[in-house]
């Protein structure tokens, strides 16, 4: 699958220099917030592949005005190819307002989706805003990491994790990827292009298959 992950600053070449063959082989665009949500709208316009997002710290109006033909996957688990993503938005709060969250209010977030997770056997990709902590953040609390993520890290070693919140611009050779674990994290920082190769795997058997076959086995 090969991703567009955009997040944080718009891109010109995308947005006021747009030509269609930019998507060219594009299967799937994902947004990690802070975004004007008509940029976004303009994505899922002209791009013949599902757009999906997460809210970044910035993206209270998204709850007045969501972008158009784009998917929210906030506190969800989006299936697009058999690929999994799961989408946790927002940063860590260090003021007041919407789409922040201390620890242990992002705690509880994972813990509310940690049975969607389970019934579709894990997940392949963490879409998030923020980073986890220690891995791309930095020390003051508006641009730190959550350290729950790393729960999730670690319970269900997903291949990849996109987030965004930490500008690239910041300072000068700040890394757009981390691995933590088994997983690939990476900066969607304005617009990048990440390749995602997923071994093959059964899908898990629904309920009813489930049941069809313990009936089966009886007769």
């Amino acid at each position: 699958m090969r991703i567009l992950a955009v997040s944080d600053e718009e891109s010109k070449g995308l947005w006021d220099y747009f030509r269609p063959e930019k998507l060219k082989g594009i299967d799937l665009i994902v947004c990690c917030g802070d975004l004007d949500a008509n940029y976004v709208t303009f994505l899922a316009t002209m791009a013949h592949v599902p757009v999906i997002y997460v809210h970044g710290n910035h993206d209270d109006s998204y709850d007045r005005k969501p972008p158009d033909g784009a998917v929210c996957i906030d506190d969800q688990v989006f299936s697009y190819r058999g690929v999994r993503f799961v989408g946790l938005g927002g940063s860590y709060r260090y003021r007041a307002g919407v789409w922040q969250y201390n620890e242990t209010e992002m705690r509880k977030r994972i813990r509310h989706l940690r049975g969607r997770i389970d019934r579709v056997g894990g997940f392949d990709v963490l879409v998030t805003h923020a980073p986890v902590r220690g891995c791309g953040d930095f020390d003051d609390r508006p641009h730190r990491g959550f350290n729950a993520f790393k729960d999730l890290l670690d319970r269900y070693a997903p291949p990849l994790m996109v987030h965004g919140h930490v500008h690239l611009s910041y300072g000068a050779n700040l890394p757009r990827e981390h691995i933590y674990g088994k997983t690939r994290i990476v900066n969607a920082f304005e617009r990048y292009i990440i390749e995602l190769d997923l071994p093959q795997r059964r899908t898990p058997p629904t309920l009813w298959q489930r049941l069809f076959g313990w009936r089966a086995s009886r007769s």
